[in-house]
Parts: structure tokens; sequence; C-alpha cells
């Protein structure tokens, strides 16, 4: 017999969705919002969750995050909207931004080309890129995907298809492990590669 009502357990299994919970951790967290959370707090809690899948989607301009039709860093006019910095995530931009040194925009890809798993760069989000380097809108593509093999298999395709015009393209200077994901670099780390960039 299971050890808690069936509406416990539904709570449980849903914090157990979350990635790194376990089942000690959820069973905690489901006791928690039992015990310690008042009814207004559970309301929040869930409205503001109901809110992050209604209300927030891409960046029309550059694939972020937003909950309007540009991100805050599209909106901004102090950033050099002809830098555009290349990278695999979301999750990659923020931990570039966390440097609080580079002052260009983004394109996220929505991933890297690997064929093993059918991802082409029919898959990834490049069209947009595209079409800003042919109105001319682009001084420097600076390449940021992992280095990983995708990544670099996406960087070197990338550098091809953009060659032809006249862009400056550069990568990322990896003090980064080899097979290492940009987003788990530190933050110095990163500085250091921004900085150290080189011609690609």
């Amino acid at each position: 017999m299971d050890k808690y009502p069936k509406t416990l357990r539904d709570l449980i299994d849903c914090y157990q969705m979350l990635p790194g919970v376990g089942k000690v951790s959820a069973e905690r967290y489901a006791l928690y919002s039992f015990f310690n959370m008042s009814e207004g707090e559970i309301i929040d809690f869930s409205n503001a969750l109901l809110s992050v899948k209604k209300d927030i989607h891409t960046c029309s301009n550059c694939g972020n995050i937003t909950d309007s039709d540009l991100c805050d860093i599209c909106k901004d006019d102090s950033r050099n909207k002809r830098q555009i910095m290349v990278v695999e995530s979301i999750r990659d931009l923020i931990s570039i931004e966390k440097i609080n040194e580079y002052l260009g925009v983004y394109h996220i890809l929505n991933g890297a080309i690997n064929f093993s798993k059918g991802i082409t760069i029919d898959n990834l989000n490049i069209d947009s890129l595209t079409s800003k380097i042919e109105s001319n809108e682009v001084d420097e593509l600076i390449l940021a995907t992992n280095a990983t093999l995708e990544g670099e298999t996406t960087a070197r395709y990338l550098k091809e298809l953009y060659s032809k015009y006249n862009i400056k393209i550069t990568r990322l200077a990896y003090g980064l492990p080899v097979g290492g994901d940009l987003s788990y670099a530190d933050e110095m780390t990163i500085l250091r590669s921004l900085t150290g960039r080189r011609d690609y």
C-alpha cells in the first residue's frame, strides 16, 4: 500500500519530473508544499508555472526567451547590433551574459549538427541569421558553439556558408576543455575565451 494519499503522490511524481530531483527530494518538496506553504503561496507558485508556458516564447530576432516580441538584449540600443555571437542554446547565452563584458547581440541555433541523431543544418535556426548577413547588417560573426564534435562541425559549416560575405568571422579561443559545454564554464574562462577569440 502506498504510504501517501494519491493527491500527494501525484505531486511527488510532478516534482520528480524536474532534472536532478530524485524520489527523496521530491517527497521532501511535496511535504514542504503541504505543511509549510500557504494556499496563497501555492496559487502564486502554480500561476508562475502556468505563465511560463503561456507567456514566454522566443524572440523573433535572435531566438532568446522573452515575454514580448523582442528580448531585452535585442531591444537594448546600447548593444552593437552588427556584432552577432552564435550560440547553441539559451543557456549558453545566459552564461556569456554573466560576465557583463560582451556588448554585441546573439543568435541562438537551438542545437548543433549531429548526424547520429539525424540533426542537420535544416533543423537549426539559421534562416534569420542568413537574412541579416545578406542584408549587410553584420560586421562580425562570433562562432561560440561548444567545444564538442557537434559544435565544431556546426562552426565549420557556418564558416563555409558565410565566408563568401564581407564579414569578419571569429571563433572563441577555447580555454574551454574539448568536449565541454559552454553553459558549464566559469565566468573567467568565458571572459578569456571571448577576449582571446581568433579569426576563423
